[in-house]
């Protein structure tokens, strides 16, 4: 009977293992305390302190996500899939949601340092305003001396390459940018030399972007 007994607790331990390991999680859009958490390939929109399959949103911001599962605590970033292990993948990606008036607006980084930007499919390239480059501390007047269509007319700008840009974990290195000397636009723009160098699709209104290697 006792050896009966030990049979069944080992087979339940070795059952739960099982579970364990063939629970993976995804992290797909990052959001003030919200994340979008798949597990085991069903998708979920939780809210910090809400559970799904098992899987518990203790936390989130832009940046990461505090999961609770099976008893212990992740920190996770947004990447194309974090297995039961809680590896990233090779590939990443970014999800975000429309904002005022349908853009996708969204914290990044160039050269490494904060900024806020707007998806802007219509842009050439990244563009920004004069202020902006400023604060950026960017040399555009090495740049190429460019004249610039705006809707108050044509200005001067000049033609410059950035280290890097980010969005989430979404990395693009020498990406050509436009500085306009003037106050417009308002928002950095985040046009096609960094768009066209990654994955855009859109899933039910979440714009998702992901590297290419």
């Amino acid at each position: 009977m006792r050896l009966y007994r030990a049979l069944l607790v080992c087979a339940a331990i070795l059952f739960s293992g099982h579970l364990l390991a063939a629970k993976d999680i995804v992290i797909k859009g990052l959001f003030k305390d919200s994340a979008i958490v798949v597990v085991n390939g069903k998708q979920k929109l939780l809210k910090a302190g809400q559970s799904f399959s098992g899987v518990t949103l203790v936390s989130a911001n832009s940046r990461h996500a505090i999961v609770e599962a099976d008893g212990t605590r992740h920190k996770l970033k947004v990447s194309r899939k974090i297995s039961s292990k809680y590896k990233a993948a090779e590939k990443v990606e970014v999800r975000l949601a429309h904002g005022r008036g349908g853009h996708y607006f969204t914290n990044g980084r160039i050269n490494n340092r904060p900024v806020q930007m707007v998806v802007d499919t219509g842009a050439t390239s990244v563009a920004m305003s004069l202020p902006q480059a400023q604060a950026l501390g960017l040399d555009y007047r090495n740049g190429v001396p460019i004249n610039m269509s705006t809707a108050n007319g044509v200005t001067r700008g000049y033609k410059i390459n950035l280290r890097s840009v980010m969005v989430g974990p979404v990395r693009v290195d020498n990406v050509e940018a436009v500085v306009n000397m003037s106050d417009f636009p308002d928002i950095i723009l985040l046009g096609n030399s960094y768009l066209s160098k990654v994955s855009m699709t859109r899933e039910n209104g979440v714009l998702v972007l992901q590297s290419k290697f």
